[in-house]
């Protein structure tokens, strides 16, 4: 197995840069963001290979892509990504069920959960630096060869990129992708590439709070739940409390905390500083809060608080605000693919 990408292989792969609008001025193509893990596939002189964007082997986690590799003649790779797409939404909570050090569990989720290859980008072919061209020629001569290889939809038409916005959403897309033309690939660089993430907001339950060191003086996050189909009430993840409205937050919550509640929540404290003490609250409050992405049940990055919302009860509070129904014009994963 190759300890690292042939020689001629342009790694490690583009960036892109995080942008709040898509582009228009210019000439630029827009593709959807899917929400995998990036992978250069190669096929160095017969020697299959599959890299991570820091350079980690992962063909092994995902040998079912063996065959996608076996369309490529020697000395060849594409860029693209690794998804997992069930019931016509991305899984990423699949994606890192994947990992798994045992290769009997490796062959069993391979078998169960497949992994899809979705290229993007032509590196090289047969030995040709296709990576030196630009994006238009590489993408041109990326579909001539695809064969049976998945190829994400491109689009020029910076309306297309908003409405990909729009409906891959439901579908569990990150966004959209918006690359210049006339650009050759640049490994590791962010030029000429930006994205942008429709952050999303959803209502919460104040479930908790979780103190400052040093006594229930100073609340450092608000914790948030969701109400699941049951009445229970599920934690989902934690807003931090600004200095600027500490006052005014703990004004509003401090009232409610419910002494005799032994709930606890199960986020553990990343910065290594001891457990930070925490309380439970009177589920009454909601508040308003921007997020990126959910995870395994839990917002994967840290939220922002955006506003209280006294309009709303507790109780209309449910996993709806993060996990909403697909829309009847929603394209799905096998749409887009086509």
């Amino acid at each position: 197995m190759p300890e690292a990408p042939g020689p001629d292989v342009p790694f490690p792969p583009m960036e892109a840069e995080l942008v709040s609008e898509l582009p228009e001025q210019g000439r630029w193509r827009y593709e959807p963001k899917w929400d995998g893990f990036r992978g250069v596939l190669e096929n160095d002189g017969g020697e299959l290979a599959l890299w991570s964007r820091n350079g980690r082997p992962l063909l092994r986690y995902f040998p079912e892509l063996r065959e996608v590799g076996e369309l490529l003649p020697p000395h060849s790779a594409l860029d693209g990504e690794i998804v997992i797409a069930r019931n016509g939404k991305l899984d990423f909570d699949a994606m890192q069920t994947r990992l798994h050090p045992a290769e009997s569990r490796v062959r069993k989720l391979s078998a169960e959960i497949p992994a899809t290859f979705v290229a993007f980008d032509l590196l090289l072919w047969k030995g040709k630096p296709v990576h030196e061209q630009p994006i238009e020629k590489r993408r041109a001569q990326l579909e001539k060869v695809a064969n049976e290889i998945a190829l994400s939809p491109v689009s020029e038409d910076v309306e297309q990129g908003r409405e990909w916005l729009e409906t891959l959403q439901a579908a569990g897309f990150d966004g959209v992708i918006a690359k210049k033309l006339g650009l050759p690939y640049l490994p590791g660089s962010r030029d000429g590439v930006v994205k942008v993430k429709p952050y999303k907001t959803a209502d919460c339950v104040v479930a908790g709070v979780r103190f400052k060191a040093g006594g229930r003086k100073t609340i450092a996050t608000l914790l948030l739940g969701l109400y699941a189909d049951d009445g229970r009430l599920d934690y989902v993840g934690s807003a931090a409390v600004g200095a600027k409205r500490h006052d005014e937050i703990a004004a509003l919550v401090l009232p409610l905390l419910d002494t005799k509640s032994d709930r606890h929540f199960s986020e553990p404290n990343r910065w290594g500083t001891g457990e930070l003490e925490e309380q439970a609250l009177k589920p009454r409050l909601v508040v308003e809060v921007r997020y990126d992405k959910l995870e395994k049940s839990r917002f994967r990055h840290g939220t922002k608080l955006v506003r209280f919302r006294p309009d709303k009860d507790p109780d209309q509070c449910t996993w709806r605000e993060v996990r909403p129904p697909r829309r009847p014009n929603d394209l799905s994963v096998e749409q887009l693919l086509g």
